[in-house]
């Protein structure tokens, strides 16, 4: 297994909690458990992938390629990779404007990706939503979105979709620690509770809004208690061991497809990098982000695991060339890929149904 977190030594009044579950939570039903060479490989690729492609994001705004916002996942891959590996294909996915990662781990196209990113035809939004705004009805992934906290109620109501169809899929939906304290997260959370709706609030505790600390922002002793007001149970998860976030969005999601109502997951976890692209991040130290690198990195705790099963380094040298190969065709189809035509500014805005006549009682 994984070695134990220690916490993160930094002389900055603003270091990260120590990785820990809350106090009381019992752990036996979320004891990672490791999963077969196969499926280790896969949840090592999807990492790899995402990181390798988040890199490539980065140098192709510093090369002015990509225009507008864009905040790298770099850091907190093992989040959405360990929950999208025990959901289904009709469960749903909604998320803040750190989105990449989850765009990758839903299924959706390195290619479509980077293309949008770059504001081109061949983009998943074609050309017209950037970095925060993509959108994937074919792999369930109802976006990211700008406005901090505005994607919960999103969540909420692909929540209510499921269970007024009567399936037992489930909403993912995504926020970051700084979206906890917003009103609109609160009113989803209660209604989700009346209502006994599929929700997994999965709060990206990544240790700072912007540049401000979670822990001047935020009282209480975990975000993950923040639901119990309204009788939600949450845990607090180590949201840099994959192992780990597997097994607490096994039990959260066995929680939701039973009906049993929403369930609040805290992830502790941490970018390496700054908010976006224009943070310098000195509200930190580098000692800071060199100890989590050091002692925490995801990618670095599966593949000791998968040392310890006996891969080799010949095999991890291979997934390192297979995934670098994507990322670099990646950028290859964005950048040749043409710009929208003009015209494609005009669509997608509003619904047109010319069997719909409004009756003179009902015109406006």
């Amino acid at each position: 297994m994984a070695r134990s977190p220690r916490k993160a030594s930094a002389k900055s009044a603003n270091a990260p909690k120590p990785i820990k579950r809350s106090p009381g939570r019992p752990a036996k039903n979320a004891v990672p458990d490791v999963p077969d060479q196969d499926e280790l490989h896969r949840l090592y690729e999807q990492m790899l992938l995402i990181r390798r492609f988040e890199e490539k994001a980065g140098q192709l705004y510093g090369m002015g390629q990509i225009g507008g916002f864009c905040h790298l996942y770099i850091g907190q891959e093992a989040v959405v990779v360990g929950m999208q590996s025990m959901a289904r294909p009709d469960d749903t996915v909604v998320t803040s404007y750190r989105d990449h990662g989850h765009m990758l781990a839903c299924g959706m196209e390195a290619r479509g990706v980077m293309a949008e990113l770059t504001g081109r035809e061949g983009g998943y939004s074609k050309g017209k939503g950037g970095s925060m705004h993509m959108f994937s009805r074919e792999k369930n992934f109802f976006g990211g979105h700008g406005i901090v906290g505005a994607q919960v109620p999103i969540g909420l109501g692909l929540g209510f979709a499921h269970r007024y169809r009567g399936s037992d899929a489930v909403s993912m939906t995504y926020f970051g620690d700084g979206a906890i304290n917003q009103g609109q997260v609160y009113e989803s959370f209660n209604m989700a509770a009346l209502w006994q709706l599929p929700v997994i609030f999965v709060i990206e505790n990544n240790q700072y809004g912007m540049g401000t600390s979670v822990n001047r922002a935020a009282a209480g002793r975990a975000l993950a208690d923040r639901g119990k007001a309204y009788g939600i149970p949450g845990m607090q998860v180590d949201g840099m061991d994959v192992l780990a976030v597997r097994a607490a969005a096994a039990e959260a999601i066995a929680h939701c497809r039973a009906g049993k109502g929403p369930y609040i997951l805290e992830m502790q976890t941490y970018r390496y990098r700054g908010h976006s692209m224009s943070d310098p991040a000195k509200y930190r130290t580098r000692e800071e982000v060199d100890t989590m690198r050091k002692q925490h990195d995801p990618l670095d705790q599966l593949k000791e695991i998968m040392v310890d099963q006996g891969v080799s380094d010949e095999a991890f040298r291979e997934i390192d060339s297979k995934v670098k190969a994507v990322v670099s065709d990646a950028a290859d189809f964005a950048l040749s890929s043409p710009e929208p035509d003009p015209s494609e500014l005009w669509t997608d805005i509003i619904i047109e149904n010319s069997s719909h006549t409004p009756t003179e009682k009902g015109a406006a």
